[in-house]
């Protein structure tokens, strides 16, 4: 009896462990917020690494975090490092591309806890009266196969996109009480 549970447990794991084969290659999240303020307004806190901490949702979360800034000063060829706690861990963005004011393309690669090279992708599109714009961030990359495993029991949307919307809501406010 206990060989036949043995056996089907591990025919289960294996089972598991194909259908992970199956899952899609690459992920993408994204959020998006409409903001009372033209591109101008918003665009330099999102291309500028030294502007972040008025509204990234990860800034707050290790009062310690070791950044380094280097490379540009803002815009293309801007690099920012970061060393934190486990909940922030240790990673690099650099921005690879930018159209001002309306868009932003950031390399991202974690070190720790998980390795992981991605794109972050800010995109500023303004209303017909260029009083409000909709700001949409996206992230994607290639999922290995240890994400394609854990995207069997949790999706990286479900990981990442409240800390999306946290942000979004943060940049909205930086962005509206700025003179």
């Amino acid at each position: 009896m206990l060989k036949k549970i043995a056996l089907v447990l591990v025919g289960l794991i294996a089972l598991l462990l194909i259908y992970a084969t199956t899952r899609p290659g690459e992920f993408r999240v994204e959020r998006r917020i409409d903001i009372k303020a033209p591109p101008d307004k918003i665009y330099p806190l999102l291309a500028d690494f030294h502007r972040w901490a008025e509204w990234s949702p990860w800034e707050q979360l290790d009062p310690a975090m070791k950044r380094t800034f280097s490379g540009a000063p803002a815009d293309k060829g801007a690099i920012y490092e970061w060393k934190g706690n486990s909940d922030v861990g240790q990673g690099r963005m650099e921005v690879t591309s930018t159209t001002a004011p309306t868009r932003v393309i950031i390399k991202l690669d974690f070190i720790e806890p998980f390795e992981g090279h991605n794109t972050a992708d800010f995109s500023i599109t303004p209303s017909g009266d260029s009083s409000t714009s909709t700001v949409l961030w996206a992230m994607y990359g290639p999922m290995p196969y240890v994400s394609k495993l854990m995207s069997v029991f949790v999706s990286m949307d479900s990981l990442i996109g409240k800390d999306f919307e946290k942000g979004l809501a943060q940049l909205d406010r930086a962005v509206t009480k700025a003179p």
